[in-house]
């Protein structure tokens, strides 16, 4: 949905560049193509036509001010009704998980399988300890599936969290209340109770899981959704939210090409807000959902907010701050230093895993292509410098003819290769020179650590092509 609605609101600003005030007309041309692109995303009809209505309910009454045009005014408008549909309305767009119970706090994750509940759950506990500092424990009530016990043992030892054994000829109920007990006795914070799903909807499912649910009583209970699901997402919401009271969506796979329609539609089906998205196979891969943030990047707006995050959770301050003050002292900037610059990069997943949070304009100037040639630079620099002696990175001005010969052949480049990396090199000690005043510190914590890497701006690596 995102790229199709971007691209057709893209185009119906263009035309409407010319006209000086927003009219019935050019509201119904917009609409035309805003309905298209929800319906091409598999977002369900009442859905659809509701939010056409309040669209053009406000877009109508709408007053274009200062320097916007009518086109800029409609995207306005339809930016904060698809902020309202998604969320619990512009003054809420965020939805947190509730843990105010008595300890161990319950959470049942529900949906069908393959939506990536197991998975999930594990992604959820890492948040929980990451971001709420809860001692989490984890068990899995899927006693159908071939190896979904052990999968959700895998991931949990993947996020940190601790796991309760199960095993398949146990009933869910039995499995539930030992593990209640035990998180009871051993003094848990939180309880993730991953259930059984299906291929397709059936009533024994419902029953064993509306059964767990009053067991359990839990503070949460969270539908798992792909959100490439489209058109069969609606049939599942309103099929759980008949079962099992829900307090909150989890959108799986959102970081497939078929972003947000599913994301409208259950949220208006189920009444339940969508409290966390799937954006990655990473196991820290699992964002709280920002309607607003969702909504411009489905607009192509990108998501400014989520790239800096995505910086500053790459970035090392302990050893930018180290290098602040080795330049700060005096000491030179060597290439181990420039070496540690390399590796911040990789610690964020590189230039071409921050694309998507760039607004469509600014990543098409970049190009998938220019950042793939600029990542392919950062590893053979990387290549080079590995294939230095340790006394070669410390004083690099030892390095002349022979040297560069044999480093260059160790990293399989030619020597003018070499040369281009010493060059760089050297605009980057430049630049750390002219910092020695106590900038430096400020300079890398403003840029995330990363000023003069590929892309980013500034000296260093700026002659790369």
């Amino acid at each position: 949905m995102a790229s199709l609605l971007t691209d057709r609101l893209s185009r119906l600003v263009k035309t409407m560049r010319g006209q000086a005030r927003i009219t019935d007309a050019n509201v119904q041309d917009m609409l035309r193509e805003v309905r298209l692109a929800l319906l091409e995303a598999d977002v369900a009809l009442p859905v659809v036509r509701d939010f056409i209505a309040r669209v053009k309910d406000k877009a109508l009454g709408a007053e274009v001010v200062g320097s916007l045009t009518p086109g800029q005014a409609l995207v306005g408008i339809v930016n904060r009704e698809l902020a309202a549909t998604m969320g619990e309305g512009p003054d809420q767009p965020t939805s947190e998980l509730n843990l105010a119970a008595q300890p161990p706090a319950v959470i049942l994750m529900a949906g069908l399988q393959g939506a990536g509940k197991t998975t999930t759950t594990a992604k959820l506990a890492r948040h929980l300890l990451d971001k709420r500092r809860k001692k989490v424990l984890t068990v899995s009530a899927d006693v159908y599936r071939p190896a979904a016990i052990e999968q959700l043992r895998t991931v949990t030892a993947q996020a940190g969290a601790e796991w309760f054994p199960s095993t398949a000829d146990q009933k869910p109920l039995d499995i539930a209340r030992a593990a209640l007990d035990h998180a009871r006795r051993h003094y848990f914070d939180v309880l993730l109770v991953d259930t059984a799903g299906r291929l397709a909807i059936d009533e024994a499912l419902m029953r064993e899981i509306a059964a767990l649910h009053a067991e359990l009583n839990p503070v949460e209970t969270l539908f798992v959704v792909d959100a490439m699901q489209g058109q069969d997402a609606i049939n599942t919401a309103r099929a759980f939210k008949e079962a099992l009271p829900l307090t909150g969506i989890v959108l799986t796979k959102m970081d497939g090409d078929s972003r947000g329609g599913a994301a409208l539609s259950v949220r208006q089906i189920t009444g339940a807000p969508i409290k966390f998205a799937g954006v990655s196979e990473k196991i820290d891969g699992l964002e709280v959902f920002d309607a607003n943030r969702h909504a411009q990047r489905v607009l192509g707006m990108g998501d400014i907010v989520a790239l800096v995050e995505e910086v500053q959770k790459g970035v090392d301050v302990a050893a930018a701050q180290k290098l602040a003050d080795k330049v700060k002292s005096g000491e030179t900037f060597d290439l181990n230093d420039f070496l540690a610059q390399l590796s911040q990069m990789k610690k964020m997943g590189g230039l071409s895993g921050l694309m998507d949070k760039l607004p469509t304009q600014m990543a098409a100037k970049a190009g998938q292509a220019d950042m793939d040639r600029a990542e392919r630079d950062v590893r053979r620099m990387e290549g080079i410098i590995c294939s230095m002696t340790p006394l070669e990175r410390r004083k690099p001005e030892l390095l002349k003819a022979t040297r560069k010969r044999r480093i260059a052949a160790g990293a399989g480049v030619h020597v003018q290769e070499v040369n281009r990396l010493l060059n760089q090199f050297e605009q980057m000690r430049d630049m750390m020179k002219k910092m020695k005043g106590g900038g430096l510190m400020k300079m890398m914590k403003r840029m995330g650590g990363m000023k003069g890497l590929p892309g980013m701006g500034g000296g260093g690596f700026g002659g790369l092509r």
